[in-house]
């Protein structure tokens, strides 16, 4: 049922009130310019179009504390300390749940083969999870009041999960209704009673796998007891003087095992209580006079799993001796004589070994053991020699280094995704096991979407990975390392110009892609640009292009540092043509000014040995900003490539510079002030002498600051805003303060329009929007394709025009007159590395580069407008009058964080997200307001830094260091995306029983079964005390029956979702349920007396 939205309502009154005013606006704008009233344009979407909810969210669940498997619908659960739960299925279907109070979850247990889960919190409540529908819901929760749960356990086939505690004791929860039943085990009755201290809290519970009447209950302190159900009292009692981690039974229900905190293993005859069978210390070193060994680090966790054909398995994690310092943790194989240690990248949380079978009486038969780590998930197959790890097939890997930017693109060529995944094949590991994924249970949704969509994210270490989002899916395509054209520092002393970076100088700032020509332009944290060329064929490049660049923040030429030694790569600006640089094979090596202040310097060196290039991205140049009389260069804050002019620009707080890429040419080389020319609207102070001479300490903001959090560095271009918690830069350094003053490019954008009033026909030009809200035009006269191009230069010319917004500019577009966005031209891509063919070249020659832009056809006549959105507005003005057609005042209070001209339903908006956490579109060329929703507000830089909308609805940004989380704000996508999501229940046949064989039977040595019911139910232990825990009704209320827990009700909703399936409405859904459920109580004493008269029952019994 879709919610009534009053905000739609008011989005009516606030739209009717605001074109109130465009109204008004235009009737001046018409008083200025005569016959100048804007054309009609139809615009389809309506605020109907419009709504948001998450899709899906991507990559490792962030701060892991639980696991849980499934070993017959072969799904995996982790929990988070943030209250977050993550199922994993086969690759493709994975499900994101959260626990509404954010407490983290300490244990998951699977109702085995029933399609729930039981969750325990750290907040001592208990959630039953139905599974059986695409988005899981809780059916029930408990709260304990009085006592704190420490572990739980619930039996194979059973509906009792025993719960216990930190005061040491046990009860038991009826998992079907969520009540508790009246019996209890006392820690005083358990333990010894001649023993004085209390045995500590509760940290294991099992049953003997031969006998479900016998409870194993561990004691932190040491203290295990063997509690007989029936007879409500301890049959054994078994000390130690170590303190217990984890326990664990042999199938055969004669032995168990438990790690302890001096690293050792303790292995227990169930008859023998006095001492154990067996104690060992795996990692210990044996000392020769038959003393103990040196105690280790505790063994946190211990499986012990048997095979038909062979020696069992002993699995352990921990258990190091204390003098390996530096060692990495370790999971340890036992099996037989031989001992493997498994090294691990991170911390181990949790581990589970995955057996062919669920019953616990049965050989167990491991095959994988897969381990949980504090950033990672590894599954180690048991059945190959060596170990060897199975290729992981989810997107587990986006923090691999902390993501500091990323880039969206929906409905990309179809031949990318293809292109890129072929070049990413080769990058694959090899060694790992031949078998196939073991964790491989739901079904695929029916992706209803089938355009191609790309993720692109950058990483601190430098790299680029591809991403093939498509159909709410995620897979790694091709990762680039940008930090390969760089030369390595050996150690911390041999890094004398990386030193504006504390760390990671390579971090990946800005990208700008063009998806049809397939050139990717990075901007890196050192002020270096690298401009890439995909290409399939692998080349050595003899010498990397490279460019320096010298930009300049200068008011009073007296004072600056240019006076005193020309800047080698700034050209004059205008009709005169700029000279081509030739490419520098390796940095310049002036390396200090007059006055011993460095200067000229960038801050990387390139490599000067040839370097190899895989097929893939390859580097085409590398441009540098250079040290300016002991300042570093500023970081760079905006960036744009275009494939079809040749051109890469990019800009920070200083000025701008423009690259021809294809002649290797600095084209322009301006600060901010210089672009004004005599229209500086600004009262500039000019900079002290003092000033300009002292060394930044701030130079590339934040980044440069040891205590910045390694994922909240690379800030957004335009977070110099106005509130106190967004500063770029927190140092008091004088220089850090003048640059926050300054006037930074913040948005680049190419396109083909007029560029003055007077102009009778679009040109290729280039607007540039800075932090101060200017939005400033420059002309660009290209030659003649072909040869023509890399002879003749590009001339480059300020054009006057000058645009005035509130607030920082974010983004910038054009449309033509009937509405339709222009997107900018581009060269569409080819191999660059196979020599051409003659006729070929002759093609070439002839050809123009290839715009897209509807503006090259159009009759002189028709007008274009330009889409600006700032932090704090937009405007839509129409070309070349460059009068306001439209203009809508986006905040008052807050400022935009990211803003997107982006295509949705065959027509266009404006998609802003705010820093006050409001996501909102606007229609265009009208700015109508059609969606304005409170989504989140902004928690931190991260947020900011990654939240990007594409076309077709789809929006997404790092929701944890670790994770993307995706959202749509597009109705259509919203109602199909329940068919998109994959099925995590599937119906599978629980496998028998074990069968015992006909002497087993007859001596009575098979597994003794016991009835709960009777034991638990309310008729024999009575009602629990009410004030024990408080039962709540989950939100997936009468649904419930669907997923009821396990045993007859199970059955039932079976039928009935059957009944569901099949189209037959059932109407009067409470009165049936309750029928449902009064049926199922006599169905299930029948069911129950049934089961008791044949399972495992002989004759011969009696």
């Amino acid at each position: 049922m879709r919610k009534f939205n009053i905000r739609k309502v008011l989005d009516g009154l606030t739209a009717g009130s605001s074109s109130a005013s465009q109204q008004q606006q235009q009737q001046q704008q018409q008083q200025h310019q005569p016959g100048s009233r804007e054309p009609e344009i139809q615009e389809t979407l309506q605020s109907e179009h419009f709504q948001l909810c998450k899709t899906v969210r991507h990559g490792f669940p962030y701060q892991p504390s639980a696991l849980a498997f499934d070993p017959v619908q072969k799904i995996l659960a982790v929990g988070t300390q943030t209250g977050a739960l993550r199922l994993f299925g086969r690759p493709g279907v994975e499900c994101y749940c959260q626990h509404d109070s954010g407490a983290a979850v300490i244990q998951l247990q699977f109702l085995i083969n029933e399609g729930a889960l039981v969750s325990v919190l750290a907040d001592d409540t208990l959630h039953l999870w139905n599974l059986r529908q695409k988005r899981p819901a809780i059916l029930h929760s408990l709260k304990f009041c009085r006592e704190r749960v420490t572990f739980c356990h619930l039996p194979f086939q059973s509906k009792w999960l025993y719960v216990g505690t930190e005061r040491g004791n046990i009860h038991i929860v009826n998992v079907e209704s969520f009540s508790l039943s009246g019996y209890v085990i006392m820690w005083n009755k358990a333990i010894e009673l001649s023993s004085k201290a209390h045995p500590g809290p509760i940290v294991h519970i099992s049953d003997n796998p031969m006998d479900e009447g016998k409870l194993l209950i561990g004691f932190e302190s040491g203290t295990v007891a063997l509690w007989d159900l029936k007879s409500k009292k301890a049959d054994y009692r078994y000390t130690y003087d170590e303190a217990i981690h984890s326990v664990a039974w042999h199938h055969e229900g004669k032995q168990f095992i438990c790690s302890h905190s001096d690293g050792t293993l303790t292995i227990w005859n169930v008859r023998s209580p006095a001492k154990p069978v067996q104690t060992i210390t795996p990692h210990g070193k044996q000392l020769k006079d038959g003393k103990k060994p040196e105690p280790c680090k505790p063994i946190l966790k211990v499986e012990y799993k048997t095979t038909r054909s062979g020696e069992p398995f002993i699995i352990l994690s921990g258990g190091l001796s204390y003098d390996t310092v530096g060692r990495r943790p370790c999971l340890t194989v036992m099996h037989g004589k031989s001992t493997a240690v498994l090294e691990m990248d991170y911390s181990i949380v949790d581990f589970l070994t995955l057996c062919e079978t669920p019953y616990p009486n049965d050989f167990q038969e491991p095959y994988a053991v897969v381990v949980l780590l504090e950033k990672d998930l590894v599954l180690i197959d048991l059945a190959q020699n060596g170990y060897p790890i199975f290729e992981n097939p989810y997107p587990l890997t986006i923090h691999e280094s902390p993501v500091t930017c990323c880039e969206y693109f929906a409905d990309c060529p179809v031949d990318l995704i293809p292109a890129l995944y072929s070049v990413g094949a080769r990058q694959k590991r090899q060694g790992y096991s031949k078998k196939e994924w073991p964790i491989n249970g739901g079904n695929w949704g029916l992706g209803a979407q089938s355009y191609p969509e790309i993720i692109i994210t950058g990483h601190a270490d430098g790299s680029v990975k591809f991403w093939d989002a498509s159909a709410i899916t995620l897979q790694v395509l091709y990762k680039l390392k940008t930090s390969k054209v760089f030369e390595k520092s050996k150690n911390k002393d041999d890094r004398p110009n990386t030193d504006i970076v504390d760390e990671d100088p390579y971090a990946i700032q800005i990208i700008s892609w063009c998806p049809e020509s397939r050139m990717l332009c990075i901007a890196g944290v050192s002020a270096h640009v690298i401009i890439y060329r995909f290409s399939k064929q692998e080349v050595i490049t003899e010498v990397i292009p490279m460019l320096e660049v010298r930009l300049l923040y200068e008011i009073n030429d007296l004072e600056s540092p240019e006076s005193e030694q020309p800047p080698p790569l700034s050209t004059p600006v205008g009709g005169s043509n700029p000279q081509p640089i030739p490419p520098q094979s390796h940095p310049s090596t002036s390396s200090s000014s007059s006055d011993g202040l460095r200067d000229n310097v960038p801050c990387l060196k390139v490599k000067n040995s040839p370097l190899k290039q895989s097929p893939g991205y390859q580097t085409e140049l590398v441009i540098q900003l250079v040290w300016v009389g002991g300042e570093p260069p500023q970081q760079i804050t905006s960036l744009a490539i275009n494939s079809s002019y040749g051109l890469v620009v990019f800009g920070n707080c200083n000025g701008i510079a423009m690259v021809d890429y294809l002649q290797k040419a600095v084209l322009l080389n301006l600060g901010t002030i210089e672009l004004y020319g005599s229209n500086d609207p600004y009262r500039r102070e000019p900079r002290s002498p003092r000033k300009s001479r002292q060394p930044s300490g701030a130079g590339l903001c934040d980044i440069s600051e040891g205590t910045v959090v390694p994922e909240d560095r690379c800030k957004s271009p335009t977070s110099d805003v106005k509130d106190n918690s967004f500063s770029r830069s927190r140092s008091s350094s004088v220089t850090s303060i003048d640059k926050e003053s300054r006037e930074a490019i913040s948005a680049l954008h190419f396109g083909e329009t007029f560029t003055r009033k007077a102009d009778s026909s679009p040109c290729p030009c280039l607007w540039v929007g800075t932090t101060l809200g200017t939005v400033l035009v420059i002309a660009l006269n290209l030659p003649p394709g072909g040869e023509q191009r890399l002879l003749q230069p590009v001339i480059v010319s300020p054009s006057g025009t000058i645009l005035r917004l509130k607030g920082g500019i974010l983004r910038m577009a054009f449309l033509d007159c009937t509405g339709c966005l222009m997107p900018p031209a581009y060269e569409p891509w080819k191999e660059h590395n196979v020599p051409e063919e003659k006729e070929e070249k002759e093609k070439l020659k002839k050809r123009r580069p290839v715009s897209v832009s509807p503006s090259s056809s159009q009759e002189i006549s028709e007008n274009q407008y330009a889409v600006i959105c700032s932090e704090k507005q937009a405007k839509v003005i129409s070309l070349p009058t460059q009068n306001c057609a439209y203009k809508q005042n986006i905040t008052e209070t807050s400022f935009v964080l990211r803003g997107d001209i982006v295509t949705l339903s065959n027509s266009i908006c404006l998609a802003c997200f705010c820093a006050n956490g409001h996501i909102m579109t606007f229609s265009l060329p009208s700015l109508r307001p059609l969606l304005d929703v409170y989504y989140l507000p902004l928690t931190n830089m991260r947020i900011a830094r990654t939240f990007c909308f594409t076309n077709n609805g789809q929006a997404l940004y790092l929701v944890s260091p670790t994770e993307i989380q995706r959202l749509t704000y597009s109705q259509e996508t919203c109602e199909n995306l329940q068919e998109m999501l994959g099925e995590l229940f599937t119906p599978v046949e629980t496998p028998e029983a074990p069968n015992r064989g006909f002497f087993k039977g007859l001596f009575g040595g098979g597994a003794q079964s016991l009835d709960r019911e009777e034991l638990f139910g309310e008729s024999s232990s009575g009602k629990a005390s009410r004030s024990l825990a408080q039962h709540i009704p989950g939100p997936g209320g009468i649904e419930g029956v669907k997923g009821a827990a396990s045993g007859v009700v199970g059955e039932l909703a079976r039928a009935r979702l059957a009944l569901d399936e099949r189209g037959q409405k059932l109407g009067d859904l409470e009165e049936r349920t309750a029928a449902m459920l009064s049926s199922a109580d006599s169905f299930s004493k029948h069911a129950h007396e049934m089961m008791l008269k044949y399972k495992d029952k002989k004759w011969y019994q009696f």
